[in-house]
């Protein structure tokens, strides 16, 4: 974890996460034979800051994260950021961010089968 974490800043790993995560999103509504006019709803919906901090919300408090996860999360949803968010209020907006750091970092290491198994777990998580 070191390695990363000193490579990498809570923003950078927020950054990489939103990225890998979106691509994940993608390919699961083209997997669930989604309608085209319908992908960019499907996608919208899980990509948004809402369902993501409800996700990082649940994620804790269910006892999914590792303690390693929980400080990679916390140390994402406590980072300055220089941007205010847009369609949400600013603690939906950290925990999001903190839930793309924990994922960037899963990404950044190579942790394929945990995100696969989270990505199991959110389709369970009801909006």
């Amino acid at each position: 974890m070191n390695e990363i974490l000193n490579r990498y800043s809570p923003l950078a790993l927020a950054f990489i996460g939103d990225a890998h995560y979106n691509l994940v999103v993608k390919k699961a509504a083209i997997e669930k034979e989604v309608k085209v006019n319908g992908m960019q709803n499907y996608a919208a919906d899980y990509c948004s800051a809402r369902r993501q901090a409800r996700i990082a919300h649940y994620l804790l408090e269910q006892g999914i994260y590792t303690e390693e996860e929980a400080e990679i999360y916390k140390k994402g949803r406590n980072v300055k950021s220089h941007q205010a968010p847009k369609n949400t209020d600013i603690l939906t907006y950290k925990a999001s961010t903190g839930f793309e750091a924990v994922w960037g970092y899963w990404y950044l290491t190579g942790q394929q089968q945990r995100m696969e198994q989270i990505w199991n777990i959110i389709e369970t998580i009801e909006e």
